[in-house]
């Protein structure tokens, strides 16, 4: 383990190092300035000027950066532009709402997407096959803003059963806070779910085919063990590292479904700050999206080699 872990730190300081320049310079590719939001639409160039020296704006774009991964690395985010606060301050403001979204959005998408992958790769009727293919096309093409639109639609105005916007954190009061959870979590699962689903449907379906299967058929072995023990079993090396990039996703698609559902998370937070160009927030939000990314790949390379006894890390 720590031999694997070792061997993956180039490579993750890497990906972080090349991650911080991209989430400094895109901000900055957008048309739009800091100091002319601040300065407000009437404002003098001497103003905005005297803005931009303020920020350090008009500082070479290499002293920039510079200053803002130093602060980064001394867990100094810096401080935003707009709402004169901590950018730190406001990232732990707004995470536990996040959180507790791409939690349950990820428990949902890991339940629909292995339960309806192993209905559609055991040997089942056509009908229920059929039904599972039915789910994953349908949600491998139909995004989560669009799901989430659906599901306000149905359950929210034609069949009122759940609240369509705003939030009640669940630490403060639980049962009215997954009420509100519920149809948000369900908009980002699903479409990661039908991924999972058909990635395991086909995993499966090709490892029944695999003479080690036939070889437990022919020694008698219960089709339902054949099922749990030899084909799921070595079906899901390649699923788990689908679900540790899927929950990856859950967080970009996060900003699009908090916006719908009226959350005060980091989605709102995203778009207000990419909108008022909040470099700093902006930044410092892209950069967490990626590390977290990259930890949670390494982790399901972990659990792939404790799941699949072909694979060894380090090796």
């Amino acid at each position: 383990m720590a031999r694997f872990l070792l061997s993956k730190l180039p490579s993750f300081i890497l990906v972080v190092v090349v991650s911080s320049v991209i989430a400094f310079l895109l901000p900055r590719l957008a048309p739009g300035d800091p100091a002319v939001v601040l300065a407000g639409p009437d404002a003098s160039p001497e103003v905005i000027s005297k803005i931009r020296d303020d920020l350090g704006l008009d500082q070479p774009i290499w002293t920039q950066y510079i200053k803002w991964i130093g602060g980064v690395l001394h867990g100094d985010l810096g401080q935003s532009y707009v709402l004169k606060r901590p950018v730190g301050e406001l990232i732990s403001s707004r995470i536990d709402s996040t959180l507790e979204l791409a939690i349950l959005a990820a428990i949902i998408m890991i339940a629909v997407g292995v339960g309806l992958g192993v209905l559609g790769g055991a040997k089942r009727s056509p009908a229920i096959r059929g039904l599972v293919d039915t789910f994953s096309t349908i949600f491998l093409a139909t995004p989560p803003f669009l799901t989430g639109l659906l599901l306000i639609l149905l359950l929210g105005f034609a069949i009122p059963i759940l609240p369509i916007s705003g939030e009640t954190s669940l630490l403060t009061d639980p049962g009215i806070g997954i009420q509100f959870l519920i149809l948000p979590a369900i908009a980002l699962a699903l479409p990661q779910a039908a991924v999972i689903a058909r990635m395991l449907q086909t995993s499966m379906l090709t490892t029944r085919g695999e003479d080690f299967v036939d070889l437990a058929k022919a020694k008698g072995v219960p089709p339902t063990l054949i099922t749990r023990r030899h084909v799921l079993r070595n079906s899901f090396g390649s699923v788990v590292v689908v679900i540790g990039l899927r929950i990856g996703e859950l967080l970009a698609g996060a900003i699009v479904v908090e916006s719908i559902f009226a959350r005060n998370g980091l989605g709102s937070l995203a778009v207000s700050s990419v909108q008022s160009r909040d470099y700093l927030v902006v930044q410092a939000l892209v950069l967490g999206a990626v590390m977290i990314a990259v930890i949670i790949q390494l982790l399901s390379e972990v659990v792939l080699a404790a799941l699949d006894p072909r694979v060894r890390l380090g090796d």
